[in-house]
């Protein structure tokens, strides 16, 4: 397997620069947690501006270009020598050749969105030249560059400063905020009390004696801080010892892709939800299956408090650097009762280590063995349709509750609609997303992966809306967007030939610069089309002149 020794081994034979001419001010880690997935990369500081110049770390080839995918907005993939791609997102601009190879892939297929493969021969790279221009393009909420290693052949998710530790100064400690105790329903209890509870580190060492009896699992909130940066980072590596014997450690490095969404269950997600704030559990749910944490099979992190004598845990926490404190504070094994656990109805709990099914009269729900933390129990709630409802609308937890992966959702149409293929699953959470479906035998199946939001069926016979349309020297923009399923595509014509609009999805502008495209001026009336398609498959169809 790929890790951190493999990354020094690899680096010392191998030149990595910086990406950037200036010293390396860093507002993002890798592995920072957050909802849904971990940070997969370093955010390298633009001085808040868009316009600087980015090199390749090291010799390869660029190996990919992609354009509006994975929220990476103008990206540049970099295969080198050993096993490593790096991935440069958020860019402005790629340099003239690149854009070149791009905006070719883009007229072939007759779409901006791209997804462009090199050979090795098409655009090699030596480590320091110049490969793009940063920018702020995509989920970006403000000018950086987002960069990422990978390993190659696992596309697993490799911490940056394994290879760039000499472009960034840290000698700052992280810092531990408090710790979460999480007595086990009907197992523990902690401070007489069988409900989680948090206590803060008002110093390395509290003088404070907690009591706790039966089984326990803790968590800790920490963040990671360097010089130079204002963000609060993620810390690298984490450890808890109870007597001198480690019982939990987790190292942030070498991530499957797959495991992302196993950040929810290695935080505390309810918490994080209400707060803001990670505590990140130092115990391992049965479901977890991250490779990055590690603890003994037989308690998983877990702490059984079954003797009357003090324990004495000691949380350890590391940057990758090797910057650490330490925080012990004594837990007192006091004999007491333990509450009993929640009473549980059998027939609303899924099983994290099988294929589950749950069925109610106008609901099926299918949960593939792997996509759960562990058991638990639904509390499904369903609202009943009124006349024009085309389905009842069903919930299955009490808050938000995400999975690791995609489920199966069919819910039962109740009433005929003209085009059943106009229907689809829609979630109601925050704003409305289209979950896909399709329409068979009185039922419409689509996706899902969060279990606290609220699904029914829905209609879509409306076409996308294209409005205010402008065309000046040569440029021409449209606002497009769709109320219901969404838009899938947006196409245009000049003079019956296909050219490419451009989208800015910060502002849902589509436009489209004449001057690179094979369309001549001639000062002229030209005839403009735009046809935009939602998921649906209906059509919306703009027609104008414009003079170039």
């Amino acid at each position: 397997m790929f890790n951190t020794l493999s990354a020094l081994l690899l680096s010392s034979v191998m030149a990595f620069g910086s990406p950037v001419n200036y010293p390396v001010s860093l507002a993002g880690n890798f592995g920072e947690p957050r909802p849904n997935h971990f940070h997969g990369g370093i955010d390298v500081r633009t001085g808040m501006t868009e316009g600087k110049p980015i090199f390749s770390v090291a010799n390869g080839y660029v190996s990919r270009i992609t354009v509006g995918l994975n929220g990476f907005g103008n990206a540049v993939y970099v295969r080198h020598p050993g096993g490593i791609t790096t991935v440069y997102c958020h860019l402005k601009k790629f340099t003239p050749q690149l854009a070149a190879i791009v905006r070719k892939w883009q007229y072939q297929h007759q779409t901006y969105f791209a997804d462009v493969d090199l050979k090795p021969t098409d655009y090699p790279v030596a480590q320091g030249q110049l490969i793009a221009i940063s920018g702020n393009t995509g989920a970006s909420k403000a000018p950086h560059l987002h960069l990422e290693f990978h390993e190659t052949r696992t596309w697993n998710l490799l911490d940056p400063l394994d290879y760039l530790k000499d472009f960034v100064t840290d000698t700052t400690k992280p810092i531990a905020h408090s710790f979460m105790a999480y007595p086990q329903a009907g197992k523990g209890v902690f401070c007489g009390s069988g409900r989680k509870q948090s206590y803060g580190f008002s110093s390395p060492t509290l003088t404070r004696k907690f009591t706790a009896w039966g089984r326990v699992g803790f968590g800790i909130w920490a963040n990671d801080y360097m010089e130079g940066s204002f963000g609060i980072l993620g810390v690298r590596r984490t450890s808890l010892s109870v007597d001198g014997k480690v019982v939990f450690e987790s190292d942030v490095d070498n991530i499957p892709e797959k495991c992302n969404r196993m950040v929810n269950s290695w935080g505390d997600y309810e918490h994080y939800c209400r707060t803001r704030v990670w505590y990140m559990k130092s115990f391992i749910e049965p479901g977890n299956t991250l490779p990055i944490l590690s603890a003994p099979q037989m308690n998983q992190g877990m702490v059984d408090f079954n003797e009357e004598r003090d324990y004495h845990l000691v949380y350890k926490i590391t940057d990758i650097y090797g910057n650490s404190r330490e925080y012990s504070f004594v837990v007192r094994g006091e004999r007491q009762k333990i509450p009993m656990g929640p009473r549980q109805k059998l027939m609303n709990i899924l099983h994290f280590d099988r294929f589950n099914v749950f069925q109610r009269p106008g609901v099926s729900l299918k949960i593939a063995q792997g996509l759960l933390p562990d058991d638990v129990e639904l509390s499904p709630t369903v609202k009943v349709g009124d006349a024009n409802s085309l389905s009842n609308e069903w919930s299955f937890y009490r808050q938000s509750y995400p999975l690791f992966g995609w489920a199966q959702i069919s819910l039962k149409l109740n009433k005929p609609v003209k085009d059943p293929n106009k229907l689809y699953i829609v979630s109601h959470y925050g704003a409305d997303r289209y979950m896909g479906g399709f329409y068979k035998d009185g039922w419409v199946t689509g996706r899902i992966r969060e279990l606290g939001a609220r699904y029914e069926i829905a209609y879509d016979a409306d076409a996308p809306v294209l409005t205010a349309f402008n065309a000046s020297n040569g440029r021409l923009k449209i606002y497009a967007y769709d109320k219901k399923s969404g838009l899938k595509s947006l196409k245009g014509y000049v003079n019956g030939s296909f050219v490419l609009f451009e989208y800015d999805e910060k502002a849902n502008i589509y436009s489209c610069n004449l001057h690179g495209s094979p369309i001549r001026k001639t000062s002229s009336l030209h005839n403009l089309k735009i046809v935009a398609v939602d998921r649906c498959n209906n059509e919306a169809v703009f027609t104008s002149q414009f003079k170039y």
